[in-house]
């Protein structure tokens, strides 16, 4: 009932449901697209929709209202944060500006609009070591995960200060940390192990791959192994089974949650059609100084 009722309302209102990776079963399962934040973001700018419904957190609502400013954009849940992006403040940003003057700041899709304002460049799990690479400095400024930027300090060989140092997702850091991760190698033997960059480099090391959402779903759609553990939060893996129906994929840790994202449910997505709202809105000055920000990190994404 709540299936058919959404997709009357999607053709009346000539909308799009976007979900990300971490999104419930049954969320992905109602989404036209399924993918990452920035993924998703740019998809609907191809779809032609007047309303964007993003099942994602707050961060995710604002890049795909921020990329797709004629589009009404429909956040059904806007209490569905992010504890990584909120450690990333003006006021933090303004303090490691003031202590390495110079340094370009790169921050991390996963923030704030406002810092996203502050910022040099914008990237993405998958993008950060190519952009960073790029940067005519030694010394970078990089927010607000600092697993992450352990992770692309590694791959550049450049000083890369996270900003602040104390910065990261709860879910990777505690719920895929090294206890979980040789716990679930021990009782799966024989399994591949594939993380996300934002988990401690003591996890990272006993990874055979460490991507992106998106580069782990390539990852074990292309390996040859049939036996893969899915070091990231749970949600990714039911993407995962539908992707690689073959393959025995199994989360490192089952409770590996993420309650933010699964604060979306089908009866949030409807009421949100219904009612065209909650709506996201932007400050102006902010949305046009983050946007001149994410063009021109994109621009050096697509250069060679």
């Amino acid at each position: 009932m709540i299936l058919e009722e959404i997709n009357r309302l999607k053709r009346v209102r000539n909308a799009v449901v976007l979900a990300h990776n971490y999104q419930l079963p049954e969320v992905q399962d109602i989404a036209d697209f399924v993918g990452d934040s920035l993924e998703l973001a740019l998809k609907a700018q191809e779809v032609d929709a007047d309303v964007v419904v993003m099942a994602g957190v707050r961060f995710m609502a604002e890049m795909v209202a921020l990329l797709n400013p004629d589009k009404t954009v429909l956040h059904p849940s806007p209490d569905a944060g992010c504890p990584l992006a909120d450690f990333l403040s003006k006021s933090v940003i303004e303090e490691y500006r003031r202590e390495h003057p110079g340094a370009p700041l790169v921050v991390y899709v996963n923030s704030p609009l406002e810092a996203k304002a502050l910022a040099d460049y914008v990237v993405t799990s998958s993008s950060a070591v190519k952009v960073i690479s790029k940067l005519d400095s030694d010394t970078i400024l990089f927010g607000p995960d600092k697993n992450l930027a352990d992770f692309v300090a590694e791959k550049t060989q450049k000083n890369v200060i996270p900003v602040p140092v104390s910065g990261h997702c709860p879910v990777h850091e505690f719920l895929i940390s090294r206890y979980y991760v040789e716990k679930a190698l021990r009782e799966h033997p024989g399994y591949e192990l594939v993380v996300h960059p934002e988990t401690p480099r003591d996890v990272r090391r006993l990874a055979n791959f460490v991507g992106s959402t998106s580069q782990m779903l390539r990852y074990i759609q292309e390996t040859q192994a049939d036996k893969i553990l899915v070091g990231t939060e749970e949600g990714l893996v039911y993407r995962a089974r539908k992707l690689a129906p073959g393959k025995d994929i199994v989360p490192v840790n089952p409770i590996a949650v993420c309650a933010n994202m699964k604060k979306i449910t089908p009866y949030n997505i409807l009421k949100s059609l219904d009612r065209l709202e909650p709506r996201v809105t932007l400050d102006r000055a902010l949305a046009s100084r983050a946007l001149e920000v994410v063009e021109r990190s994109l621009e050096l994404v697509k250069g060679r």
